[in-house]
């Protein structure tokens, strides 16, 4: 603590008056060190002072007695996009402690990238949001939704799409090896993108190509495009699904100890829930994708290639992400029928007047992709591995959520509970993370893994993303039949020095800001060099 106090002193005897004052708190400072007691002091956007500061004159005080005071935590999965035009407070993210989500995961974002983010700059938001830039986008802009390998002109427009996405602030590249058309994608393909991402100072988060039966080989081929691509590399949201292959976490997180032990810079992003969610494409073979829904509906009508899709998904939903019965699939939300959210893949099989078995509740699938698919969520994922893979050294937490408008569809409940429910399950009851380790696994780990140097800790002259929280009650709320519960035990946030949760209740503040990678930062502190 002495060391603290000297570290901190210097700030301390210039600072006289602040904005913002977190009092009498457990200051948890993001680096996996024990709490201690103290005060911080914020002026503007930045932390200028942390020590017991009585004597200080601030313009707001919060008293933070009893609190866990940390910094603001990190989503690096996110599907915030969805929704954060239509609620910028994001309040199921703040609820929860979010201060900063990063869009664009799994192969998918806007191509180009730049209007995207002018438009986030000029929208009052209340947390801060970065991108990637997804390959399967970058394919898409240049080939369209084809099955085949890239020509060699085709992988240099992509090449130069990615460049001029980090350019517009991408943090990395993101890849969706599992969906259309990423999967269509030979490894090599994705390794020459990622050579230009990693030259430009950024990293690659995947989708595997597969979660279940092959899962092992997907591991080997992340490790594999970070090893090659000159780029450190993620696993993102690593889960295992299908009973059959229950356990096999202990040979992917082998995997990962294995290529890091040789320099390969690999970690792990996770959420803490024994189900998945996506599209009911998800059910289908690859293949019977290509070229979007008017030509899955073709194959659908022509006898071989639906006698071929059955079997297929006949086996994912046996084998793979059904977890062996069709209750196991609830439906999220269909556009072509809200009525729909809630209910199982059996119960909508019983409603069209047979049995739910396997076989029948294929054609219910195969006529849910007809009218225009549908989300789902899958409940496939063994309690067992989502405890080794996150006790793993290399893990942090991630939500893969989005931002729901309350009360409507039944979206999972990881886009109101992930970072609460680690606290409240996995720290306080389980105890499989200590409090200070999950909070470093939420704060600092994504933020040196973005390259985000003034964000994910509780230092002076670090940005002001901070979150006061009551370990002993912290909470999920949100459960897969009632998913639209706020959580509970977080009292202040505070992003860019602002309150937008104060006392449990947002507030009109809206400071958030577009975080941007390091290619677009490299370039403006070239510009401004050159001024």
């Amino acid at each position: 603590m002495r060391i603290l106090f000297l570290f901190f002193l210097p700030l301390l005897l210039h600072a006289q008056s602040c904005d913002l004052l977190i009092a009498n708190g457990k200051i948890f400072d993001g680096a996996g060190n024990p709490w201690f007691a103290g005060d911080i002091a914020i002026s503007g956007d930045t932390i200028t002072a942390i020590g017991h500061l009585d004597k200080l004159t601030c313009t707001t005080r919060v008293d933070a007695a009893g609190m866990a005071v940390a910094p603001g935590f990190i989503d690096i999965h996110s599907h915030g996009r969805r929704g954060i035009f239509s609620v910028p407070t994001a309040e199921n993210y703040l609820r929860e402690g979010v201060t900063t989500f990063i869009e664009g995961p799994d192969g998918n974002s806007p191509v180009p990238l730049a209007p995207f983010l002018q438009k986030l700059s000029q929208t009052p938001i209340s947390v801060n949001i970065a991108s990637f830039v997804g390959h399967g986008s970058l394919r898409t802009a240049v080939m369209g939704l084809v099955n085949r390998q890239a020509t060699t002109e085709e992988l240099e427009k992509m090449k130069a799409l990615a460049a001029e996405a980090m350019r517009d602030g991408a943090v990395g590249l993101s890849t969706g090896l599992f969906y259309v058309p990423g999967n269509y994608a030979n490894t090599e393909e994705v390794i020459e993108i990622a050579k230009v991402v990693g030259a430009m100072g950024g990293f690659h988060e995947s989708h595997m190509r597969d979660e279940t039966d092959h899962i092992e080989d997907s591991v080997r081929e992340t490790i594999r495009i970070g090893e090659e691509g000159h780029l450190p590399t993620q696993i993102t949201h690593h889960k295992v699904i299908g009973t059959s292959n229950w356990g096999k976490s202990a040979a992917t997180l082998l995997l990962v100890d294995q290529a890091r032990a040789r320099g390969v810079d690999v970690t792990i992003d996770q959420y803490p829930y024994t189900a998945s969610s996506t599209g009911i494409a998800a059910l289908f073979p690859q293949w019977s994708l290509e070229g979007g829904n008017k030509s899955v509906v073709e194959r659908l009508h022509a006898t071989d290639a639906r006698a071929k899709i059955k079997v297929e998904i006949v086996h994912n939903i046996r084998d793979g992400r059904g977890g062996g019965d069709p209750k196991n699939i609830v439906i999220v939300n269909c556009s072509f029928d809200p009525a729909l959210a809630g209910k199982s893949l059996a119960d909508i099989t019983r409603a069209r007047g047979v049995e739910p078995t396997i076989e029948n509740a294929a054609e219910t699938a195969m006529a849910l992709q007809e009218k225009g698919g549908c989300s789902a969520v899958y409940h496939a994922i063994d309690e067992a591995d989502i405890e080794r893979i996150m006790r793993s050294p290399y893990t942090m937490i991630a939500s893969d959520g989005d931002i729901p408008v309350f009360g409507k569809e039944a979206p999972h409940p990881r886009s109101y509970g992930t970072f609460a429910r680690v606290l409240g399950v996995y720290v306080r009851e389980r105890k499989v993370l200590t409090l200070q380790d999950a909070i470093r696994r939420m704060s600092s780990m994504p933020a040196q893994r973005l390259s985000f140097p003034d964000r994910g800790l509780l230092r002076p002259g670090m940005k002001a993303d901070i979150v006061v929280f009551d370990p002993a009650t912290v909470a999920d709320k949100a459960t897969f039949d009632k998913p639209h519960q706020y959580s509970a035990g977080f009292q202040q946030v505070i992003v860019n020095g602002k309150l937008v949760l104060h006392d449990g209740q947002v507030t009109a503040e809206r400071p958030g800001r577009v975080l941007y990678g390091p290619a677009y930062k490299a370039q403006k502190g070239a510009a401004a060099l050159r001024q």
